[in-house]
């Protein structure tokens, strides 16, 4: 990787509305970072809030999995980092424990808020005890995540209205407990296999996704088919589904 603020991601679909002009206010600037694994939708995204001018929002680098967005985090040192929940890896999560050190700065912390096509409360509990300050959807405006990422590098903690109630049920005890039994039985590996396979992946699109060998997807799907008790993956599929994984 020849420039880490550009690493490269697979092909997906952005979903943005409207014109982010003005989102910022006269005189805000903050820098960004776009962590996620379509390439497509990073590009809708900065289209849709990196015109510096109008929003104050300048986009300083981009990356697809895990290893590409520490780099990319540690040269660039954005004001906040707009991380996808799921990526190649490790996901999100796994972002948020390597980057503690630089949350943790109380000179220049770098503040994450997690953007996401899902709403399944363990991804939003899960980033959130990792250290994020927020988590919108991606069917959040452009207007309003110009605006969430600015409350995000003021310190503020931002949800989507829905989101907000599982943190709250979560942290309400310091004894919360586990949001699914049976999902907790698996592996982050695991999940992670669990989703693309839900999503319609091929087995070799698996193996490219999370740098691992075909071989190793079968393990892992054989391993997640044993712990849920489920046959094969129409039922892996119709699981993950039910509990909003995909």
């Amino acid at each position: 990787m020849s420039d880490p603020t550009e690493a490269n991601g697979t092909a997906g679909s952005a979903e943005t509305a409207g014109p982010a002009e003005q989102g910022g206010g006269p005189g805000r600037h903050v820098r960004v970072v776009l962590v996620d694994d379509h390439r497509m939708f990073r590009t809708g995204v900065q289209a849709e809030i990196g015109q510096t001018v109008q929003t104050g929002v300048e986009v300083v680098g981009e990356a697809a999995d895990v290893d590409q967005a520490v780099t990319v985090i540690t040269a660039t040192r954005p004001e906040v980092v707009l991380l996808d929940v799921h990526l190649p890896g490790g996901g999100g999560v796994e972002v948020l424990r390597r980057c503690a050190p630089l949350m943790a700065d109380t000179e220049q912390p770098v503040r994450f808020l997690a953007l996401s096509v899902s709403d399944a409360a363990e991804d939003v509990i899960g980033v959130i005890r990792g250290g994020a300050r927020g988590y919108v959807t991606k069917t959040i405006t452009g207007t309003d995540l110009v605006d969430s990422i600015f409350r995000v590098q003021e310190g503020d903690a931002v949800f989507s209205p829905r989101l907000a109630g599982f943190v709250l049920d979560a942290f309400a005890s310091t004894d919360a407990p586990p949001v699914d039994e049976d999902l907790d039985r698996l592996t982050q590996r695991e999940r992670e296999v669990l989703r693309l396979i839900a999503r319609g992946y091929a087995y070799k699109e698996i193996a490219k996704q999370l740098y691992i060998s075909v071989k190793t997807v079968e393990s892992h799907v054989s391993a997640v088919l044993r712990k849920l008790q489920l046959s094969n993956r129409h039922e892996l599929t119709r699981w993950a589904t039910a509990r909003r994984l995909v």
